[in-house]
């Protein structure tokens, strides 16, 4: 039996045993690359996968392994990088280490379930899970960081429902100005008449559960007081090993007038990026929406992708705009959904009009079609040059023809940052000078865009 045979069926036996979402985030993208010396290599994608999957599947993982290949191996686990680079990896750790009817606050229609995953929230949403198969055990405090309209509040509410489906434990969600609120109304009593019972209800409110989930954090700047009991609170939890989980427009050290103190305690823990969801991912987003909706047969593909082409950076503008074109084409006496009707509903909704992708995606495409790659490859960390040269050329064509600047190259790229973006466009520079076919061939894809 060979190791994808072996593999194909310890994943269909494990399959069996776990949760869909649990399989699809821990197990659906691992491979079994290696059997030697009584150690079974597998690839995975990301350095928290190798820590979850030693730390909380390790039992169940060897006991189906052994009933399948009849040995005992000891497993490691290695992301791509290793193997590009013969690298051994220790698994480190990452980042710092009968219940009452209660009123978590949580939405339950937002889950892991209907959370869409796409290269720019992918890292996001596996360590959400992670944290909530393991409150308080696995990264503590998780704080999630992103623009509005990403998908921050729903990866918190899958996160709390998760716990609360699967465990005993107190969880609370609350918004910052919420708890600003909270703390001003027993500041307020207590001024008013030395109302203790107050405090002792706000305390007992924050401070006995097992789980804090707080959006918006950013909106504590200002109130200094405020910080000052977040900051007691913050440490009353994580002392007593009770999940934190934070959200914010901004990563810590970018929150200004935040007190130094409360940076430092956010950054004890991980911290994870959502970026603007790629043209795919818009897409598939949209298409979920429609088919909820039960009118996947009524929206043309192209009104699909001239939405999906304009809202670039908020997700929640992906419905508005469906259901202002829903609403057009009823108020137009059920007219039938077309792209010129669509352009017409949205015409003061869009900031811009984009022809049906924009520019990058259209890059993207162009680059992959001649260089006979999938999107996925191009995007992927992959390190051989029959990958990293178009992905580098894409990236000139994007910089140079396309004169956009570098960190939204780097955002449509799977999150590179801007110095990894100028580095390729610098090196395709100096490679088109001395190689007048690499030249000819980027000006014939720059012809096609145009």
């Amino acid at each position: 039996m060979d190791l994808n045979n072996i593999w194909n069926s310890f994943l269909d036996r494990i399959k069996d045993q776990i949760s869909d979402i649990a399989f699809e985030t821990w197990f659906s993208e691992t491979k079994l690359i290696s059997l030697k010396n009584n150690t079974a290599t597998v690839l995975v994608p990301y350095h928290i996968h190798k820590k979850n999957l030693s730390e909380n599947y390790s039992d169940i993982i060897e006991e189906i392994f052994t009933d399948i290949t009849g040995s005992n191996f000891k497993f490691n686990y290695v992301i791509e990088e290793e193997v590009d680079n013969n690298l051994n990896d220790n698994n480190q750790i990452i980042g710092v280490p009968n219940n009452e009817t209660f009123e978590t606050n949580l939405d339950p229609k937002y889950t892991f379930e209907n959370f869409m995953i796409g290269p720019s929230n992918k890292f996001a949403a596996t360590s959400a899970l992670a944290v909530a198969e393991q409150p308080g055990k696995m990264y503590n405090p998780l704080f999630i960081y992103g623009s509005s309209g990403l998908g921050k509040t729903h990866l918190m509410y899958s996160i709390g429902n998760y716990i609360v489906k699967n465990s005993n434990k107190k969880v609370l969600y609350i918004t910052c100005d919420n708890f600003v609120s909270d703390f001003v109304d027993i500041c307020r009593k207590n001024t008013n008449s030395n109302n203790m019972d107050a405090i002792k209800q706000f305390k007992n409110k924050y401070r006995d559960i097992d789980v804090l989930i707080i959006d918006d954090i950013h909106n504590l700047v200002g109130a200094v007081s405020a910080q000052q009991e977040f900051f007691n609170t913050f440490n009353e939890l994580y002392n007593n090993e009770k999940q934190i989980i934070i959200s914010s427009d901004r990563s810590p050290d970018d929150i200004k007038k935040l007190e130094e103190r409360l940076k430092t305690r956010f950054n004890w823990g991980l911290q994870v990026n959502i970026l603007p969801p790629d043209f795919k991912l818009r897409m598939s987003i949209l298409n979920k929406k429609i088919e909820n909706n039960e009118l996947m047969n009524v929206v043309p593909e192209n009104v699909k992708e001239y939405i999906a082409g304009n809202c670039v950076g908020d997700v929640r503008k992906l419905e508005g705009s469906l259901n202002r074109v829903f609403a057009y084409a009823t108020m137009m006496n059920g007219s039938e959904i077309t792209l010129d009707l669509a352009i017409e509903a949205l015409k003061d909704y869009f900031v811009k009009t984009v022809i049906s992708k924009n520019k990058i995606d259209q890059v993207l495409q162009i680059v992959c079609d001649h260089y006979n790659l999938t999107q996925d490859e191009l995007l992927s960390k992959k390190r051989n040059n029959d990958v990293v040269i178009p992905r580098m050329i894409a990236m000139y064509i994007c910089r140079t023809y396309l004169d956009e600047n570098l960190t939204k190259i780097g955002i449509a790229f799977g999150g590179k940052n801007h110095t990894t973006v100028m580095n390729a466009v610098n090196k395709i520079k100096k490679m088109i000078l001395n190689d007048d076919i690499l030249n000819n061939e980027i000006q014939k894809m720059i012809n096609e865009i145009r």
